[in-house]
């Protein structure tokens, strides 16, 4: 996912918040940054600011609606702009939709995942599977190589959570506002036992580790699952 917002702390509170979703989030400050990071590495979704120096969002929304490779990339257009005109402006310009700022953030949380739906179903689908893992959000259960794992909600939450990005690490504070919550205080060591619990959980026999250890950095769930041991 790719955020570009020129306004810095506006765009760190945008990129912690969506980490805290679950995306592997991107931030450029200029549109014509935007431009160059876009056709280097196709997002699934932008959020873009509609007045940006370089190149106007509205521009650059204009210029990826023309593009082979960018014309379907979902787009939410953020903009101070509330007027009727302007909302029509951004929508036939090519925006899927239209964030008037200031804006609920729990709002756009919701917005991302509905377009995300609809356009890219398997980036928020209902089952997860990974190597040899499955975990059905829907009926809470998670089963590896056919056998059921039972997990706690916690581990459950943490394991979903990782599940979302294999081979991304993640640190001890991004695992718990992503798990456990921004208004939650617990303390960063809790995360050492809860991975602790998920692994004893998931392996059985020769069964690989599903969960990475990076020194110094945190935790990634494994994208090797499918080799053999």
């Amino acid at each position: 996912m790719l955020v570009v917002e020129d306004e810095e702390p506006l765009a760190l509170l945008l990129r912690y918040n969506l980490e805290a979703e679950g995306f592997s989030v991107d931030v450029v400050h200029r549109g014509d940054e935007a431009e160059v990071a876009i056709a280097e590495n196709s997002p699934d979704l932008i959020v873009l600011d509609w007045m940006l120096p370089g190149l106007s969002g509205l521009e650059l929304c204009r210029r990826l609606r023309t593009g082979k490779e960018s014309r379907t990339i979902p787009i939410i257009l953020l903009t101070a702009r509330s007027e009727e005109n302007d909302r029509i402006r951004g929508l036939t310009t090519g925006a899927d939709d239209y964030v008037v700022k200031p804006f609920s953030l729990p709002e756009l949380m919701a917005r991302v995942r509905a377009i995300l739906r609809r356009t890219n179903p398997e980036r928020i689908a209902s089952v997860l599977s990974v190597g040899d893992i499955e975990l059905d959000r829907d009926s809470h259960r998670v089963t590896r190589n056919g056998r059921q794992v039972h997990l706690g909600p916690t581990e459950f939450r943490l394991l979903e959570f990782l599940m979302q990005s294999p081979g991304r690490v993640f640190s001890r504070a991004q695992l718990l506002d992503g798990v456990w919550g921004r208004n939650v205080y617990v303390d960063e060591r809790t995360v050492d036992v809860h991975i602790g619990r998920l692994r004893k959980a998931m392996m059985r026999g020769s069964e690989r580790d599903p969960v990475r250890t990076v020194r110094g950095a945190g935790y990634a769930f494994s994208d090797k699952l499918e080799e053999t041991v």
